[in-house]
């Protein structure tokens, strides 16, 4: 039987920023998402049984019913997207200048796959750090200095006299920039629960998709031009582009009452909660099982296609921004999907197919049938599926606890960053050709089905609600 859902209506609070969905009429009690005044549309979550237990919290004025909704317009996305994108796009626009950093800084091919190393490491440990003072601060404050920061390691970046000194600068560069990351993250949740957090999340997925495709290609004409000094160069004015954006553009959507006090001690609280949250966790898990499967995909693709299908480098490079294409469609379909089916129905369905398309592929690269074309076409449906669970594991994680939306959103990226740089190189351990990728895919893939079975009561009894 198909259960039709349609979405919540957002609606404000006078004299608020932050608005929050309209209380569904529905008689049966319906679970509240943590937070001030804040209630998880009916939309989201469906009919609640009534087994499940309440986190009721006061309802909304019946003024509140008749303020306008707020409507993310096509720039607040751009503004978001390019905020999350941001570490990507430092580390992606870099990609093509490693043999020349190794050979004018005197060093090796490793050393200098280390700067892209030493950016994750420092994103994942600027995640743990900024998302609790973004609860303490607000929003604005954080990201503005973190992205100020941006600019002031790219410039000394491009001044680096030796490996050493740009390895370490680089971390600071990922720390700096998970500021952005993060703040873009709890704003959404500040704003917008269940489906409507994840179509929009899904809609950032549009610009951080697409804007690493073209990343490589301008760091290499630059690179090409000025040199790979002049690529952190330009990554200093982008910084500073979105600084002004951010400053006149992005409205503060933690108000002072919801602020959290204290320092440390708040902080480590906050994660103790999300700790013991064993449903956070696993929701938590799966947006970093499915960069695993994309991660492995991007490391091993041109070694398995130009040295094992013999392609040239321009018929990678096109093959790449055809499979980002179908990164970006598939989390377009979702957002469209969230509009009536709740968000972890999605995911119910989402990750077995994923799980059936990366066994495919695992079989079309061990008996070799249907050549090229058909690991071309496996693959492209994997990549489909990927963005289809995150974003809908995200935002559902967030609504767990949105009165530390920044610390929460900070445990998700950290994880993210660690589950993928952990799976993500062992296909080049296993060999790097096109079984040992479709191998490691399979692993990250059915790990995550076994996440959300065990973990989390999707296939359960009413476990269509009670995520």
């Amino acid at each position: 039987m198909t259960t039709h859902l349609s979405p919540g209506r957002h609606t404000t609070h006078p004299g608020s920023a932050v608005p929050t969905p309209s209380v569904p009429t529905a008689s049966v009690p319906t679970p509240a998402v943590a937070g001030p005044s804040v209630v998880a549309p009916a939309a989201t979550l469906g009919p609640a049984p009534t087994s499940l237990p309440e986190r009721a919290e006061p309802a909304a004025p019946d003024a509140a019913a008749t303020a306008p909704a707020f409507r993310p317009n096509a720039k607040y996305v751009l503004l978001l997207g390019m905020m999350c994108a941001l570490p990507a796009i430092s580390n992606d626009i870099y990609l093509p200048s490693l043999p020349d950093v190794a050979r004018d800084l005197n060093t090796s091919a490793t050393a200098a796959q280390l700067t892209m190393t030493a950016m994750m490491v420092g994103g994942a440990m600027g995640q743990l750090v900024i998302g609790p003072l973004s609860d303490r601060f607000g929003r604005r404050r954080p990201v503005l200095i973190g992205v100020a920061l941006h600019v002031v390691t790219s410039v000394l970046c491009a001044l680096a006299p030796s490996i050493l000194p740009l390895i370490g600068i680089r971390v600071a560069q990922g720390f700096f920039n998970a500021a952005a990351t993060v703040v873009a993250m709890a704003v959404i949740r500040d704003r917008f629960v269940g489906a409507d957090a994840s179509r929009l999340i899904s809609r950032l997925m549009l610009v951080i998709g697409v804007a690493p495709l073209f990343a490589p290609s301008v760091g290499g004409l630059i690179a090409g031009e000025v040199g790979w000094r002049g690529v952190f160069g330009a990554l200093g004015l982008f910084g500073v582009a979105l600084w002004l954006v951010v400053w006149r553009r992005l409205p503060e959507t933690l108000p002072p009452e919801r602020r959290r006090d204290g320092g440390m001690r708040t902080a480590m609280s906050g994660y103790r909660r999300l700790f013991r949250d064993r449903h956070f966790l696993a929701l938590a898990l799966m947006p970093g099982l499915g960069n695993a499967v994309l991660m492995s995909y991007v490391v091993a693709s041109p070694f398995v296609l130009q040295e094992g299908y013999g392609l040239s480098a321009h018929e990678f490079s096109l093959l790449f921004a055809v499979n980002g294409l179908g990164l970006v469609g598939g989390a377009q379909v979702n957002a469209a999907l969230v509009r009536r089916v709740a968000p972890i129905r999605i995911i119910r369905v989402a990750l077995p197919l994923s799980v059936a398309f990366t066994l495919g592929l695992l079989a079309i690269a061990i008996t070799g049938w249907g050549g090229l074309a058909a690991i071309l076409v496996a693959l492209w449906l994997v990549l489909a599926l990927v963005n289809l669970a995150p974003p809908n594991a995200s935002a559902l994680a967030l609504s767990r606890h949105g009165e530390i939306a920044g610390t929460a959103a900070a445990l998700i990226g950290a994880i993210g960053i660690g589950v993928s740089a952990v799976i993500s190189p062992l296909s080049g351990l296993l060999g790097g050709d096109s079984v040992a990728m479709a191998g490691v895919m399979v692993g990250a893939a059915v790990a995550a089905l076994l996440v959300l079975a065990v973990a989390t009561p999707a296939y359960r009894r009413g476990g269509a609600w009670a995520a």
